[in-house]
């Protein structure tokens, strides 16, 4: 039986992610981005894995729910395949409480936590913990253990060494295949918005920011006042992002990350004397529905949408990676009707 020839332009997370869920299956895979890997958002420094609330259960929630349940096995097999780490981490978040009806609010969660996390991991309001924590007035955090860390760089590189180990290609030129997937972020989104004549998505600008502090290779993510505070095993840690509409330097930093740096220090003030090793700048891919963009390309057989990941595409990239191949090789489609372009 011949082996399936797939293109996947872009080697951001869906796309690199894709490759090696196909590669794996034994198609013949060539991913091709001109700026190599992650040259766009995919390529940041913060690598917050975390789901959203477990309330107003929709169809994103409970697919990005079944992959980040399942991304500490899948990620391990692409180090273990290409013998690089990824920096993947399940190890948990933090959130502070603000007051008592923050608190009951927290608390009320917890039982549909219960239920739409099958049990598997908790969501519990607990005392602040001593050491790495956030400033909490009421003493109190809310804690779930679900949320995860991955480093974003060494992921790409992680999977692209796992595709090329596998006899997959990942190469900044080259001709498409029959079969042509597209996973070109916030350009694509455009791009396919101006061939379907109506409003998909585009870029939306965001900045982040890398400091030098150990904070311990299990210390859990913070999340408060709409900042994600990482720590990698690496001994440094990430925080950002902003979400920008409007903008003059799509790629360049600016006093909104500043701002945001002070921000992350008054919610943990074991940051404040922390040097900054590096910031970035990009456009992220943000649908005009909020939700992915996945799916064939409507109008052109063979080619096929995976885009609009904004903000959680670590999060979804394994369940998406596996369902795009389940559609390709197998046949299968189990792409939520929401997601399709």
């Amino acid at each position: 039986m011949a082996r399936a020839e797939i293109t996947v332009r872009g080697a951001g997370v869906f796309g690199l992610a894709i490759a090696w869920a196909l590669v794996r299956r034994g198609a013949r895979v060539r991913v091709i981005d001109p700026g190599g890997v992650g040259a766009g958002a995919s390529g940041g420094v913060v690598g917050a894995l975390a789901p959203h609330q477990p309330e107003g259960w929709n169809a994103l929630k409970a697919f990005q729910f079944d992959s980040l349940a399942m991304a500490e096995d899948w990620w391990a097999a692409v180090a273990a395949a290409g013998g690089q780490r990824t920096g993947y981490g399940r190890t948990g978040r933090l959130q502070p409480l603000a007051d008592d009806r923050a608190v009951a609010a927290a608390r009320a969660r917890a039982a549909e936590a219960a239920a739409l996390w099958q049990g598997r991991f908790r969501w519990q309001v607990q005392p602040a913990p001593a050491g790495w924590a956030p400033v909490s007035p009421t003493g109190l955090v809310l804690r779930d253990t679900l949320s995860a860390r991955i480093a974003p760089r060494a992921a790409l590189a992680a999977l692209a060494a796992a595709i090329r180990a596998q006899g997959g290609a990942v190469a900044e030129d080259g001709p498409d295949g029959a079969t042509v997937v597209w996973a070109t972020g916030a350009a694509g989104l455009a791009a396919l918005g101006a061939d379907l004549g109506r409003d998909i998505g585009g870029g939306q600008k965001g900045q982040a920011l890398l400091l030098c502090h150990d904070a311990g290779c299990e210390a859990p993510q913070i999340f408060a006042d709409g900042l994600h505070i990482v720590p990698h095993a690496d001994g440094t840690v990430a925080i950002g992002s902003t979400s920008e509409r409007t903008w003059q330097d799509a790629l360049g930093t600016d006093a909104r990350l500043d701002a945001a740096l002070a921000r992350a220090v008054a919610v943990c003030p074991v940051l404040a004397d922390a040097p900054v090793i590096a910031r970035w700048a990009g456009l992220r891919p943000r649908s005009a529905s909020r939700m992915p963009v996945v799916g064939p390309w409507p109008g052109r057989p063979g080619h096929y949408v995976a885009n609009g990941g904004f903000k959680i595409g670590f999060g979804l990239a394994p369940l998406m990676a596996e369902t795009m191949a389940d559609l390709l090789l197998e046949g299968r489609d189990a792409i939520p009707a929401a997601f399709r372009p």
